[in-house]
């Protein structure tokens, strides 16, 4: 048993164009190659072109090869289907292994799809067969998104282009080892509210690294949604590296809303536009367990505002809710921004959940090394507190606004309770107040190596201290 390497030209037309279709429907001759899979016991079929296709499905030992960005796949009109899946979609048990997509463009056809189908079975069904009342608008439907692996073991996607996807670009679910490089999601086709999220991963899950990917999206650029489908499956063992926005509605979501967990995570060096929301941390409609996040880390964050499209609630860079072991954000940006927002918001689990029903708690948070330039008056306080933190660390803080603000750094809500806050090497140029009053919200306080210039406390010592020298004066005289 051994790989066969088959050129797609010798069996398939390829008279398509991979941006704007057309040409002959070559879906029997490219499943029929990758058919061949079963045979030989693995097959690797080269794209020297571009193919017009109704939807192909992935054997185990399978690689797709496209030569150039030119090569690849166009979904027929009304397909209604991803361009490609895995052959055998199993949500409990891992069916296929080792698939891999090499290069070329993935065009879903976003105008030639329909935007979701009555679900064949329940296993289809957007949510998974356990539903909830909230989730009305996608009971007993299927949306049609791009690439689907649900099922696999060592999945390798690297090199590739996703274009025009009609809702989200690729769902991968019950996974393990999976790695995602170099790839771009182009949306020239982009609508409000379609659901054209970027890339979803349902649980179970385990060793997932996705590096260097940059595009635009009409929700979430990637979402770890581990127990979205069935209330219990984890995701642990993730690494983001290098992810860049073009003015995406929304960037990466952590989800976990209830027996599922989300465990050892890393997303660093996050660039770009965002519209609405940066990072969505939270249970969604949650019951009673609020989520399960284990150790979250985030580093090097440089995202850049714009003008929200979405206004259900307002916008922000962090948002933060459910039950959190360890909250780590690391060298974290803010630059002049014009479109004001909360950058780190601590609070309820989501925005339609009361805190008395689901009330947000993080054992500990530290934010080690966080900038903000501001030029226009502030508008709003960059950190939040509207949980229960058991212990917050506050380190290698420089904000400097240009225009002197009474606007707290730190300020609290009706929920806000600290036990524990240690605050090391904080400038803050133009704020009056660096917090809030903290009196029955924060049990202790340690603080040092804090430079507040500009602070009411220092005026007030300043001036009090004038007093005492001209009294001091006119003793002498």
């Amino acid at each position: 048993m051994r790989t066969k390497i088959i050129y797609a030209s010798d069996h398939a037309v390829l008279n398509s164009n991979v941006y704007t279709g057309g040409g002959t429907d070559d879906t029997v001759a490219l499943q029929a190659i990758l058919d061949k899979a079963l045979e030989y016991g693995g097959v690797h079929l080269i794209m020297d072109g571009a193919a017009l296709i109704t939807g192909l499905r992935l054997h185990s030992n399978t690689t797709i090869e496209c030569l150039n960005k030119d090569c690849g796949f166009f979904l027929k009109d009304n397909s209604n289907c991803a361009v490609v899946e895995n052959n055998d979609i199993d949500y409990v048990t891992i069916q296929n292994k080792n698939i891999t997509l090499l290069g070329g463009t993935y065009n879903h056809n976003f105008r030639g799809q329909l935007h979701h189908i009555k679900s064949p079975d329940d296993k289809h069904i957007i949510g998974g067969p356990k539903r909830r009342k909230f989730e009305d608008d996608f009971d007993g439907i299927t949306l049609i998104i791009a690439m689907q692996f649900i099922g696999v073991e060592n999945l390798l996607i690297r090199d590739i282009t996703l274009r025009n996807q009609r809702t989200w670009s690729m769902l991968t679910c019950n996974f393990k080892h999976v790695t995602i490089e170099n790839v771009i999601i182009n949306l020239p086709d982009k609508a409000h509210g379609e659901n054209q999220d970027g890339l979803h991963f349902w649980g179970p899950g385990q060793f997932l690294t996705i590096k260097n990917i940059s595009g635009d999206v009409g929700d979430d650029f990637i979402a770890l949604a581990p127990d979205e489908h069935d209330d219990v499956s984890s995701i642990t063992d993730v690494l983001i590296d290098n992810v860049m926005l073009d003015h995406a509605d929304q960037g990466i979501r952590l989800l976990s809303r209830d027996k599922g967990r989300l465990d050892r995570v890393m997303i660093r060096n996050v660039t770009g536009v965002y519209r609405s929301f940066g990072f969505y941390i939270n249970a969604w409609e949650s019951g009673k367990t609020c989520g399960s996040f284990g150790n979250i880390q985030f580093e090097n964050i440089d995202l850049r505002p714009e003008a929200p499209n979405y206004t259900y609630r307002t916008p922000f860079l962090f948002q933060v809710g459910g039950h959190i072991e360890h909250l780590t954000f690391r060298n974290i940006q803010d630059h002049y921004s014009e479109h004001q927002r909360v950058l780190f918001e601590f609070s309820s689990p989501f925005y339609t959940l009361k805190q008395d029903e689901c009330r947000t708690h993080i054992d500990e948070l530290t934010i080690d090394g966080f900038t903000m330039l501001q030029k226009n008056v502030l508008s709003i306080s960059p950190i939040l507190i509207d949980a229960d933190v058991g212990r917050m660390n506050l380190r290698n803080i420089d904000v400097n606004i240009i225009v002197p603000s009474d606007i707290p750094l730190i300020a609290f809500g009706p929920y806000g309770h600290v036990g524990t806050m240690t605050i090391n090497g904080v400038t803050a140029n133009g704020l009056r107040t660096l917090t809030a009053p903290m009196k029955g919200v924060v049990e202790h306080k340690v603080e040092w190596n804090v430079y507040a210039p500009d602070s009411l406390s220092k005026r007030v010592r300043s001036t009090k201290t004038r007093i005492k020298e001209k009294k001091s004066q006119k003793k002498k005289k």
